[in-house]
This record gives structure tokens, sequence and C-alpha cells, in this order.
């Protein structure tokens, strides 16, 4: 606007001091207001013959210069309507087909460095990118994580709207990656009122609020520095034991843990019996069953198995 304003005062100052070369059909002497009208007239239009040109300087002004002016001004509205209209329109519509077909995928609230992370680790498991709901108000953070291929949002997790936008009763998980323990905490509070049966993921930084997070509706808390510190703690009781727990969390790894219910033909038997791996815990009814416990001992329906895997028996991400 302010660039249409400006070649438009151009126009009207030269029309101005060159009014001596204008006439008007009537014969009557060119005033301010009809020097503006001639101007405006000749840029929106071709127009109307009553005020022409009439000296060699100002039909050359006219042709060399305001035609262009009235190019450049057509296209900065062509362009403005483009922009707030059909552009925004045509994105209303993609969002509105994208969120009718969002169903069974995961929603990672904020896209900075564990979230980035997070996307990676997800398709190198075999997660479809556009099963990914990547939730930022930051532009870099949108333009970034659509370079990977995943479903973008611009928005504030915080807030109803945005994970309302993105499905997130009809999410598979959510992973909450704000960045700020007190903005995590707050989107995961949403999150649990929007859609109470969720799995929800998120990184904590102090262990001061990983008890807040729990209390606020997340199933597991990540604490990045308590990680690496288990890491570095495991090092010093053996040389390959920080190693195998890399392996076990990377992708790239040999092995890997897998979790999956019990089957019908399992059932009745002992966790040390399974063929698809070594069986570490069970969780039933809520609690949770090491390998050594009697409860262990003996399979039920219901049951939830963790293991651990050949890398290629992980159960790849739907």
């Amino acid at each position: 606007m302010l660039l249409a304003v400006g070649l438009i005062g151009v126009a009207l100052a030269v029309h101005w001091f060159d009014r001596d070369g204008l006439r008007q059909s009537s014969g009557a002497p060119i005033t301010f207001p009809d020097v503006l009208y001639f101007t405006m007239i000749t840029i929106t239009t071709v127009g109307y013959g009553d005020i022409v040109p009439v000296t060699t300087e100002a039909r050359l002004f006219d042709a060399l210069v305001v035609t262009p002016i009235r190019i450049f001004v057509w296209l900065i509205f062509l362009g403005s309507a483009y922009d707030f209209l059909f552009k925004r329109v045509g994105e209303q519509w993609r969002m509105n087909v994208i969120q009718r077909n969002l169903d069974g995928h995961v929603v990672v609230a904020g896209y900075g460095t564990s979230g980035a992370e997070a996307v990676t680790e997800l398709v190198s498991r075999g997660a479809k990118p556009e099963t990914i709901v990547v939730i930022d108000d930051s532009p870099a953070a949108l333009q970034a994580a659509e370079a990977c291929g995943t479903t973008v949002m611009a928005g504030n997790a915080t807030r109803n709207a945005a994970l309302e936008a993105a499905r997130i009763d009809r999410a598979r998980a959510l992973i909450v990656a704000a960045g700020r323990d007190d903005t995590s905490i707050l989107i995961v509070l949403t999150a649990r009122r929007l859609a109470p049966n969720v799995p929800i993921s998120v990184v904590i930084r102090s262990g001061d609020n990983e008890a807040i997070a729990y209390q606020a509706g997340a199933n597991t808390v990540i604490n990045p520095a308590s990680f690496a510190g288990l890491l570095l703690a495991g090092s010093t009781h053996g040389a390959h034991i920080a190693e195998y727990m890399a392996d076990l969390a990377a992708d790239d790894g040999r092995v890997g843990l897998n979790e999956r219910l019990v089957t019908a033909d399992e059932v009745g038997k002992p966790l040390a019996e399974i063929r698809t791996g070594l069986g570490h815990r069970i969780y039933r009814g809520g609690r949770m069953f090491c390998f050594w416990e009697p409860e262990a001992k003996q399979l039920e329906a219901g049951d939830t198995i963790i293991e651990v895997v050949p890398r290629e028996g992980v159960r790849a991400v739907p």
C-alpha cells in the first residue's frame, strides 16, 4: 500500500507542477482537485477525455511514466488481493483437507532440538512424514519441519485452538518439546483436557518439574540431563554398559526395545519362553513386573510385554 501511494504521489506531483500541459474540455483553469482527479483516473483507467495532456512533455510523461505506474499499481493490488483472499482461502481449504485425513497421527509440539530429533527418529523407525504434525509458532522451525515432509501448523500449542486444529483427540501420541518446562507442562495440561486418552511424552529439563509433569497428565517424562547422567554413570561400571544402553535407544543400533501385547498362543507361558525376543517386563493391570518376579512366570491375556529384539524385529510405526 505504501508503494502504491508513493507511485501515485509521484504522478500527482509531476502533473501538478506541469499542470500547464493539461487542458479541460470545458476550457476552465486546471485546479489541484482537477489534477488529483486526472491522476487517479489516468492511473486506474485510460481516462475519460475530459482532461487531456496537450504538450509534448505531458504526453511523454503519461506514456513513459504514468503507464508503468498504472501497471505496477494494478500488480500491487492484485498481489495484495491474492495474498489476503485467494492465498488464505486456499490455505484454509488445504488445512481443512489435511485435518479431515488426520487420524492415528503423532503430534509434535515444538520443533527445537529435541522435537527435531524425535521427528527424525520417528521417520527412521518407519513413520511416514505426513503422519507427523508439527506445531510451532516459529516460521523458521516450521520451514525446517516442512522440509522433512511433515505436516506443519503455525500456532501456540498451549492454546486449545492449535491442538484442536491438529486433531489431538484422534492422535496416536503427543510429543511435547517446547524448550521451557512451564510451557511444556501447560501444553500437557491443555492436551490432557482435550484428549483424556492420548499418550503424552514430554521433555522436562529440571528434575523438580518431573513430578509436576506427571500430575499434569504426562504418561512419559524424559529428562535429557538425567538420561545423560545414566549413561555416564553406567560407563563407570563397565566399558560396554553405556554403549548397550545407547544401542537400545538409537534406531541404528543392533538391538532395540519393543512393546507389544501378549499373543493368544503365549497366554499361560512364562515370559522367558517368548519367541520374539528377550522378555524384560510385563505390565498388568497398571502394575509392572520384571522377568524374575512370580507374576512373569505365567502370561495372561491383556499383558503388555517389553522385550529386547534384534533391530529388524522392532515393530515399525504405522
